[in-house]
């Protein structure tokens, strides 16, 4: 069975692994699994347009669906798509809830009960996914408000991401490393903290790379004595040196306060400090933290 996108070539191009992508194919297993449905799909709703393109799947046994770009009101997921709700379809075939444009290729799949959930995310559907059963039969409300919370979660991750790369954007803005400390160094400083902060919630390892490798634009690089802190001590030690308490630093990095302070303690002590304020001034030192 395909659990990965199969290119189908339906006269255009398919960009890329265009962002969102990872969170789309992540949340098509967790569909799977939370759900019970044989069949997942979905895809991203393509900037500028008023179409989505079905690219990634879970379960599915054809090439009938890979590539199929959905207009908006059309189809099951074109409806989602324009109402920005969920849609649901006993039988797609015959169903008169909906337009019979893509019965070619549900049918070539063997899809019968189908529900569609739009991922909304600042009032605009960023995709659809999908879930599927191959025999006519009602998909009850609970297997619908799983979709809804796996939808939901897609959403929060494309919110943190649109967060991220706007600080990448802002971050190419910032003094470079070798830089003097001067004016706008307390700026460089927040940047750096939240782009900690946000890298390990990104679920696309390739723009979580790019995050940690902005992270070390902003530094200036190794000082004196070399100093090796772990990834997660970094990161509470950059939430400090911006200001942040433990408990606005356990809330940004998604921790407890009792982790924050055990990770702080550590950092200290690697650092040879005994107070947050030494402990930033060493890592400041060590070239650590801008």
């Amino acid at each position: 069975m395909w659990d990965h996108p199969q290119p189908r070539g339906k006269g255009e191009d398919v960009a890329a692994d265009p962002a969102g992508t990872a969170e789309i194919r992540g949340a098509l297993a967790r569909l799977r699994r939370m759900t019970g449905l044989p069949v997942a799909f979905g895809g991203l709703v393509e900037p500028g347009r008023s179409r989505m393109r079905i690219s990634e799947f879970s379960g599915a046994a054809t090439l009938a669906l890979s590539g199929l770009a959905v207009t908006s009101g059309n189809g099951l997921g074109g409806k989602a798509v324009a109402l920005a709700r969920p849609c649901v379809v006993t039988d797609y075939s015959l169903s008169r809830q909906i337009s019979h444009e893509y019965d070619a290729a549900v049918a070539e799949e063997g899809l019968r009960s189908v529900l569609a959930i739009p991922v909304v995310v600042r009032r605009r559907v960023r995709g659809v996914l999908y879930g599927a059963l191959r025999t006519a039969q009602p998909l009850g409300d609970r297997t619908l408000n799983t979709a809804v919370v796996v939808a939901r979660d897609v959403e929060q991750a494309l919110v943190v991401e649109d967060e991220a790369r706007a600080l990448l954007c802002e971050a190419g803005r910032r003094p470079a490393r070798d830089t003097a400390p001067g004016p706008g160094w307390e700026q460089v400083r927040e940047a750096h903290a939240a782009l900690r902060a946000l890298a390990p919630r990104i679920g696309d390892p390739a723009l979580r790379a790019e995050l940690l490798e902005a992270c070390g634009l902003l530094t200036p690089g190794e000082g004196g004595q070399p100093v090796q802190l772990a990834p997660r001590e970094l990161d509470v030690l950059a939430c400090v040196a911006a200001g942040a308490t433990n408990a606005v630093a356990a809330e940004r990095l998604g921790l407890r306060s009792e982790t924050v302070k055990a990770y702080l303690r550590s950092a200290m002590r690697r650092l040879g400090a005994h107070t947050r304020g030494e402990a930033v001034a060493a890592a400041r030192r060590a070239g650590l933290l801008p």
